[in-house]
């Protein structure tokens, strides 16, 4: 029996959750700059989207407006990334991952006109929960109690969210037409298309050959890996499920990164770029909470 879409979304979750925390590690203790770390993550995905294209061609009858649905979705869902990175390199991960990750809002709004989808009354709950849920986890207690908001990055980080939405549903348009490994072949092939362009310059080169720390190298393959297989998981399960409640499910990464980064404070502080205070931890307590809560709410409708 075949697991169903939702318990797909809540994997690629998890392990999107992994992969967030390591690329803040990476960008922030490891790597000398942001394009640095952009090059050989720009190799890795060009080698998993050139084997899996080899392995799974595109339909010999592919409609233009498919192919061209599926490369702009690969667009976005880079540019959000990149700036996802760029500000993991002043941010910490906690915050920076639940602002990115209200989309389901936009996605919902945009799936239903344009999709067709009909959410009912308990799914737009859920999506308004999640969504909550994720504003909660992302704020931070000033020294006066006061919450603190991001000033230019927390526009910025809007922006990305806005990207991630349209590309999902760019996605599940052309699932209609391609299978999720199509999907995320052509998703890897712009991703490292814009990665390459952006990074593969002398100095960066340079950087590289200056590094001395074998272990970053070998850490940024195994991320990719992990996120190789948490996009496949992804696009899975936008295939067989509704896009609307299929990102909003996956929206609950911050969970995980709160999780993880929390477990990483206790083991090794130094992991990742900041820490939060007793407050800042209760306010995600409770975000985490309405996520969970949200989630288990699509589950029972």
């Amino acid at each position: 029996m075949l697991i169903d879409w939702a318990s797909l979304a809540v994997l690629s979750a998890a392990l999107l959750g992994v992969v967030h925390v390591v690329d803040s590690h990476l960008i922030t203790r490891r790597m000398p700059s942001l394009r640095a770390y952009l090059l050989p993550v720009g190799l890795a995905v060009l080698v998993f989207g050139l084997v899996v294209i080899y392995l799974f061609s595109l339909p010999e009858s592919l409609a233009a407006g498919a192919l061209t649905a599926a490369i702009v979705s690969g667009i976005l869902r880079t540019t959000s990334l990149g700036i996802v990175f760029y500000t993991l390199k002043t941010e910490e991960v906690s915050r920076v991952i639940p602002v990115v990750h209200t989309y389901p809002v936009f996605v919902a709004i945009m799936a239903v006109p344009l999709l067709g989808e009909a959410l009912y009354y308990l799914e737009w709950l859920a999506i308004v929960v999640v969504v909550a849920g994720v504003v909660m986890v992302s704020v931070r207690l000033s020294p006066g109690n006061l919450v603190a908001w991001f000033s230019k990055t927390f526009f910025l980080l809007v922006g990305s969210s806005l990207f991630m939405a349209m590309a999902d549903v760019a996605s599940k348009y052309a699932l209609g037409y391609l299978s999720f490994w199509n999907m995320f072949a052509i998703n890897n092939l712009c991703l490292a298309g814009v990665f390459l362009l952006i990074s593969l310059r002398p100095c960066v080169l340079k950087e590289l050959a200056n590094l001395r720390q074998g272990k970053a190298v070998v850490l940024v393959v195994f991320n990719e890996m992990l996120a190789a297989l948490g996009m496949l998981l992804l696009f899975w399960a936008m295939q067989r499920g509704p896009v609307s409640l299929v990102s909003t499910i996956v929206s609950s990464r911050p969970i995980f990164v709160f999780i993880y980064a929390l477990a990483l404070s206790r083991i090794s502080p130094a992991f990742l770029l900041g820490h939060a205070d007793r407050g800042t931890q209760i306010m995600r307590l409770i975000g985490i909470m309405m996520i969970f809560g949200g989630i288990t709410i699509i589950y029972l409708s």
